[in-house]
């Protein structure tokens, strides 16, 4: 297909996937919020079955929620649903994956200096990773497992380690973290669709039809939806990581991204405990300074001084290096992609000095550049260049 149709494509897609994500995680957000500060009615709502309400004032009026325990006498004749966020940002977000990661998968999933495989071998282990976390999962939650709620997650936290750690060896390093994404992504929306809305289902066919509802439907529900909100913040995390090589192409990529899911949703737990009035920042306290312990320790090492007899690397030998390894996708001459990735040229001697800091930081810290190493920069090479620029990046 041709490179720049598959650009809009990705383009219309990863918007979309943004928007209807966006859509997916404020409504999680919201209903939690609105779940945990309902408070207890007055008595003429408690006899008509209400169990808890709030008042709310936005956009210049003032509204007032009611939640009944399990349902009202009869069936309200408009009832508003809240499904097709979740399932439009799955729809999109496998759009988004198939389109970069298994139309591209010579490009983007494959790095044949961990595993040669083909493309139909790497799509196959990234559809069999998605589907078989989320039968995994299925199952826990018709465990007793569920009922507790510390040790489901810290199973889960395991879990996720280790496809992590087994997807890095096989696929490239954004590879693995977007199939991490994919597939947490994957058991939220499983959650709505095999857990939350059957229940909403069975609910509403028990009114209709005169009869008590099952609680337990709604337990289920309210327990799917919690492990979706904790989920929420890992999941956003990994929808950007594509920005930031210091985490993906570090060489524990896989024990980084975990311990930014455990940070994270970590992170969630203060709000949801303020929610119910609970206030703990020394919950966000620790988060941030663990955080912050994590970023100084996947720096990159400070840079050995520069022997005083060390030759001078010439300006020559680094523009033939650019030339030849780079070139090729950052340049008004692209030959790998219809234009320059990321914006980023390198056809001068000005432009490559302007773009050493991320030459340095792309190429030579965490060799995410080249794509993939689809031009063979050697080891060689990129101590050449890194020398270059700590030399102060000279032109000749």
């Amino acid at each position: 297909m041709d490179a720049y149709i598959i650009d809009c494509l990705n383009l219309i897609v990863r918007w979309l996937h943004v928007i209807t994500g966006v859509a997916w995680i404020g409504a999680s957000f919201y209903f939690v919020w609105l779940d945990n500060n309902l408070e207890k009615p007055p008595e003429w709502k408690q006899k008509k079955g209400i169990g808890g309400d709030l008042w709310a004032i936005h956009g210049g009026g003032f509204y007032e929620v009611a939640k009944y325990k399990l349902a009202p006498e009869k069936m309200p004749e408009t009832l508003h649903w809240f499904k097709w966020e979740a399932y439009s940002t799955w729809i999109t977000g496998m759009l988004l994956l198939s389109i970069m990661f298994y139309l591209g998968a010579d490009t983007y999933l494959i790095d044949r200096s961990k595993a040669d495989i083909g493309q139909g071998t790497a799509i196959l282990i990234g559809l069999s990773s998605l589907i078989g976390s989320f039968l995994l999962y299925e199952i826990l939650c018709r465990t007793k497992l569920k009922e507790y709620g510390l040790a489901f997650g810290l199973i889960c936290l395991a879990y996720i380690t280790a496809m992590a750690y087994g997807l890095s060896q096989v696929f490239s390093d954004r590879g693995a973290y977007m199939h991490v994404g994919a597939l947490i992504g994957t058991v939220m929306a499983g959650n709505v669709f095999n857990g939350i809305m059957p229940a909403q289902r069975a609910l509403v066919d028990a009114v209709t039809k005169g009869t008590a509802p099952n609680a337990s439907h709604g337990l289920n529900a309210k327990l799917r939806s919690t492990h979706n909100n904790y989920a929420t913040l890992p999941l956003l995390f990994i929808m950007i990581s594509n920005h930031y090589p210091m985490t993906y192409g570090h060489q524990y990529g896989w024990a980084i991204l975990a311990a930014i899911c455990a940070i994270t949703a970590y992170a969630r737990h203060y709000f949801n405990l303020k929610h119910q009035g609970i206030s703990k920042p020394s919950i966000l306290v620790i988060s941030g300074a663990l955080f912050i312990a994590l970023l100084i320790a996947i720096a990159p090492p400070r840079p050995a001084p520069v022997a005083k007899d060390a030759n001078q690397v010439s300006f020559s030998q680094v523009n033939t290096i650019i030339a030849d390894r780079c070139t090729a996708c950052h340049s008004d001459h692209t030959t790998l992609f219809p234009t320059a990735q990321g914006g980023v040229k390198l056809d001068t001697p000005d432009l490559i000095k302007k773009w050493a800091p991320r030459i340095q930081a792309r190429a030579i810290n965490s060799h995410d550049m080249p794509l993939g190493n689809m031009t063979k920069m050697t080891d060689e090479e990129r101590a050449t260049v890194g020398l270059w620029i700590q030399q102060g990046a000279k032109l000749d």
